[in-house]
């Protein structure tokens, strides 16, 4: 891993607030953590400690060092600035991931080093479930694999019974598994991807929750605000936003449509995406064509320029169209610079529109995992 000795010339200021421990081990959750950042090659590059007793169990990258690394905590160049190829190299994007917690710009509790484990592994298994996902994209269309999923309107898709949850979440979204792209919505799509990773770590972790959730998916979907409420833990808020820039493998993330007349297309209100590390997001629908912040950004503000209604009043949008226009722009760097510009700020709150980009001020994460902390919720009904 390539590294540098001291903050770069004219580095933004940053100090991370990282990770603490708060459980009753939490001096044992700190040894634990410096032989893996030792494993790793960072552990000189971290901060144990701190003042205060809020901070004695806390680890965090050294300011100095984050000031190099993620300026102004922006990072999505930090594989790079590190020397990282987390697609050829597994441990480097456990580097990546450990590392842009450490950098995390409010604390992020963690109540055991067992827990913490689990979380990078379900960011790990997120990232690499959204890599392999390739979709139809289509928010009219109910389809899923028939030897999986059965579907009833009450219930909406369920598992169907004597069938692995992770092996139907697979088939759903991976056409190497299924042989077929399947119809979704951004939205829905990523919380199977989300419940991918989930699922696998209480496989490993937690069986006993993942005999509940399998029982639970056979007799009633999760989805939209309750999958939010019930599994994932939300960083961030309009009233604390998080840095624009900051993103940790495997966060769950939305890009905010700021443009009216054109969010009124059904599926373009904004796109839910998966950071997968190395300044990428996933891309659904053609997942070889990874986003980066700026082509997302000149997507995004190209739908108001193809946007038109049907013959049933109904706001659609031309997505060739779409393409063209982004092609023509990132083609022109300065038309590039003031589109990432307009779009680069933070979103305005629902139903205003006025002078807001697409950036939302919060990252989606799993909530804790383990039996001892576990705080996924599964409602019985």
């Amino acid at each position: 891993m390539a590294r540098t000795a001291h903050t770069a010339r004219g580095a933004a200021a940053v100090v991370p607030a990282g990770i603490r421990f708060v459980g009753p081990d939490g001096a044992d959750a700190v040894a634990a953590l410096r032989g893996v950042l030792r494993a790793l090659d960072v552990a000189d590059r971290v901060e144990f400690g701190g003042p205060g007793r809020s901070r004695r169990f806390g680890v965090r990258i050294r300011p100095e060092v984050a000031a190099e690394w993620a300026p102004g905590f922006d990072t999505l160049s930090l594989a790079a600035r590190l020397g990282l190829d987390p697609d050829r190299e597994r441990r480097d994007r456990v580097v990546e991931t450990v590392v842009g917690l450490l950098l995390a710009p409010r604390t992020l509790e963690f109540p055991s080093f067992a827990e913490f484990e689990s979380a990078v592994r379900m960011r790990i298994d997120t990232v690499e479930a959204g890599q392999r996902t390739a979709l139809a994209f289509d928010t009219e269309a109910i389809e899923r694999p028939e030897d999986s999923w059965s579907y009833a309107e009450p219930t909406g898709f369920t598992v169907r019974p004597g069938r692995s949850l992770v092996d139907a979440l697979v088939s759903a979204t991976q056409p190497e598994a299924s042989g077929r792209r399947y119809a979704f919505s951004c939205y829905r799509a990523s919380e199977y991807v989300m419940l991918i990773g989930i699922a696998r770590e209480a496989a490993r972790s937690n069986p006993a929750f993942l005999a509940r959730l399998q029982a639970r998916k056979e007799r009633r979907a999760v989805q939209s605000g309750e999958f939010h409420d019930s599994f994932l833990r939300e960083y961030g808020s309009m009233d604390a936003p998080l840095p624009l820039r900051y993103h940790v493998p495997g966060d769950r993330v939305w890009f905010r449509n700021p443009d009216e007349r054109s969010a009124d297309a059904e599926g373009y209100e904004g796109s839910w995406v998966i950071y997968t590390g190395d300044g990428r997001f996933t891309n659904f629908w053609i997942p070889e064509r990874p986003f980066t912040l700026t082509t997302k950004c000149v997507e995004i503000h190209h739908w108001r320029h193809a946007a038109w209604r049907d013959a049933q009043g109904r706001m659609r949008i031309d997505e060739a169209e779409v393409e063209r226009r982004v092609q023509a722009t990132l083609a022109d760097p300065e038309q590039t610079a003031a589109v990432i510009a307009q779009m680069e700020r933070p979103r305005e709150p629902r139903g205003v529109y006025r002078d807001g980009g697409c950036m939302d001020t919060t990252r989606e994460f799993p909530r804790f995992i383990r039996p001892d902390s576990c705080d996924m919720v599964l409602a019985e009904r």
